[in-house]
């Protein structure tokens, strides 16, 4: 599948005086999982409230699935399906009743309604639980089911507002594999979240949002690139040669970093091999023994803030 599902072009959005989106951009493909990473305030849910024709963007030009949010919202609605930060599910039903009753409102018949909550309830393995009142559910499978009311009728585009917010790491990897398999199935997901992990596991493409603004796009490998690459990280035996390590480590690649607390130096290296032997080699002839030594990449959370940090900001506008 190709093409363009999501296109934001200049978006600006204020509340009272405050913007909370300022000139903002966006491109997403079609059968893609596009995550949306930023600080609270950054912007994402008024985002998705636009994208989603519950909020009229101020300026700027928003398309979903090819229809404009403003002049075609109703053509918007009848593609997309949403999944906010909160269940919007009746906890006295039970699931294929909750399912049946999204059906019914978005106008399909009552035997199809019926065939589509069967559908849904198999698809995100709840069949065993259509009956079990949702007060009973678990988290994950409260927002498994949550996730099947989005998908009643089958949208093209789907979004996520942080849908895994609350959820143990069991929930969260339920959630997440329901994603994934919506991804593989075609539908186009934009995911907003804090969870710089989520976005590592699920998102093909990562625009980070600060300020109203995209400040970063690209995959997350791209993104960690921009940190510098590749890592070395020293864990020591003992924390009085932090120091005398922590002087070696410039040699092999940039700024080094110390955390006592962890007995950890670790310093950005461009030639991830040349560095490994070189560090090994220099930590013998100074007598440090250390206890792990490891190559990496950047993490996402690392990346993150990064890219919205004070200094980086005062770059960026400089």
């Amino acid at each position: 599948m190709t093409g363009t599902a999501i296109t934001v072009e200049g978006v600006h959005k204020k509340y009272r005086d405050k913007p909370a989106l300022d000139g903002l951009d966006l491109e997403v493909a079609r059968g893609t999982v596009h995550g949306v990473l930023g600080p609270n305030g950054a912007g994402k849910t008024t985002l998705v409230r636009i994208l989603s024709t519950l909020l009229r963007p101020d300026r700027g030009r928003v398309e979903v699935a090819g229809h404009d949010v403003v002049t075609e919202a109703a053509a918007v609605r009848f593609r997309i399906g949403l999944l906010g930060q909160h269940a919007a599910l009746d906890e006295q039903l039970g699931g294929r009743q909750n399912l049946e009753m999204f059906a019914r409102l978005h106008h399909l018949g009552a035997r199809r309604a019926r065939e589509r909550a069967d559908e849904l309830l198999l698809r995100f393995g709840l069949a065993d639980t259509g009956r079990k009142a949702v007060g009973q559910y678990s988290g994950g499978m409260r927002r498994r089911l949550d996730l099947a009311a989005s998908l009643v009728t089958d949208p093209e585009v789907l979004f996520l507002d942080e849908p895994t917010t609350g959820l143990d790491p069991r929930g969260r990897a339920e959630v997440w594999a329901s994603v994934r398999s919506l991804a593989d199935g075609g539908t186009t997901v934009l995911l907003t979240t804090q969870y710089l992990e989520e976005a590592d596991q699920l998102a093909d493409r990562i625009s980070v949002v600060d300020r109203g603004r995209v400040i970063a796009d690209g995959t997350a490998d791209e993104l960690k690139a921009r940190t510098g690459g590749d890592r070395i990280d020293v864990v020591l035996r003992d924390a009085g040669q932090l120091a005398a390590a922590g002087a070696l480590l410039p040699a092999f690649g940039g700024e080094v970093s110390v955390d006592a607390d962890r007995r950890l130096v670790s310093a950005p290296v461009a030639d991830r091999m040349a560095a490994l032997t070189g560090v090994v080699r220099a930590l013998e002839s100074a007598g440090i023994e250390a206890e792990d030594i490891a190559l990496r990449r950047p993490t996402l959370d690392e990346v993150f803030l990064h890219l919205t940090s004070d200094d980086h900001r005062a770059k960026e506008t400089a």
